[in-house]
């Protein structure tokens, strides 16, 4: 049986929960979900996915994504142009 567990993301400043921003741990990898649409995915192995469309969809979006992936913007564009990062579809 896969096991799914779904953590909503946490204010690192208070503690208090953020609204409509969740990592989902599943046995392939952690994603990362900005109300209904998959942003990221990290899997235990291999490289690390954004959604082509949404990965860069709005404010609040980046501002968890960044959080996240532990990076700021500049960095996360460095890595997909790079190919450290896959673009794909996750929704």
């Amino acid at each position: 049986m896969k096991k799914i567990k779904v953590n909503q993301m946490t204010s690192p400043r208070t503690g208090n929960p953020i609204a409509n921003q969740f990592e989902i741990y599943t046995d392939k990898g952690v994603y990362f979900q900005s109300y209904r649409s998959i942003i990221a995915f990290k899997p235990y192995n291999g490289k690390t996915q954004l959604d082509e469309y949404y990965w860069d969809y709005s404010r609040t979006t980046s501002k968890y994504r960044n959080e996240f992936l532990n990076e700021g913007i500049q960095e996360t564009r460095e890595k997909i142009k790079s190919k450290e990062y896959k673009l794909v579809n996750l929704n």
